[in-house]
């Protein structure tokens, strides 16, 4: 079979885009928490349907979760997390765009485990701020298991408290990020 001109230009190109596909991984079912820590109460809550989204080829990384999707032990502390807290109806949505700093020290085609250093901006309740963390990718059968905690203070996010409640929320924030990864198809 000859190869003609266009025909190896399609080839080319489709080659290109899945190559380029291979690059970036992808999920919807991303599990994101917090924890508060008092000596009057814990609180916690889950969302798992957070969307994130590595380009393993630049270490870009977006992760993005809806604020109601958050599930509380209580009915109560959820609705004042949503109305008195977050404001959820107001800013529907938390989300962090940054960099994988050490992206280069990461075989994304060999199975194991790597730390990373991340940095970027983590925005809730409308305040952006700068953040840098550590956390640690698992590489393993084409899937990326990737997991960060960081803290976050509420007043750098405009999150008050009220007077009646301050012993029973903690002034920092415990976020544990915790996403399994699959290659985005195109």
């Amino acid at each position: 079979m000859k190869l003609t001109s266009p025909f190896l230009s399609t080839l080319c190109l489709l080659l290109s885009l899945f190559a380029k596909a291979q690059d970036k991984f992808y999920t919807k079912t991303g599990k994101v928490s917090f924890f508060s820590s008092t000596s009057m109460e814990n609180i916690s809550a889950t969302n798992k349907n957070g969307v994130a989204v590595l380009d393993t080829k630049t270490g870009s990384l977006q992760v993005a979760v809806l604020l109601k999707g958050f599930e509380f032990k209580k009915a109560l502390m959820q609705e004042h997390f949503n109305s008195d807290y977050v404001e959820s109806d107001k800013y529907p949505r938390s989300e962090f765009k940054g960099q994988i700093l050490n992206n280069n020290e990461i075989n994304y085609t060999r199975d194991g485990s790597y730390s990373v250093k991340v940095a970027g901006q983590f925005t809730l309740h409308g305040e952006t701020k700068d953040i840098e963390t550590t956390g640690t990718i698992v590489v393993k059968d084409g899937k990326l298991q990737s997991n960060s905690v960081f803290n976050i203070l509420l007043a750098d996010y405009k999150i008050s408290i009220p007077g009646d409640v301050t012993n029973n929320i903690s002034k920092t924030i415990k976020i544990t990020v915790d996403c399994t990864l699959e290659p985005l198809k195109s």
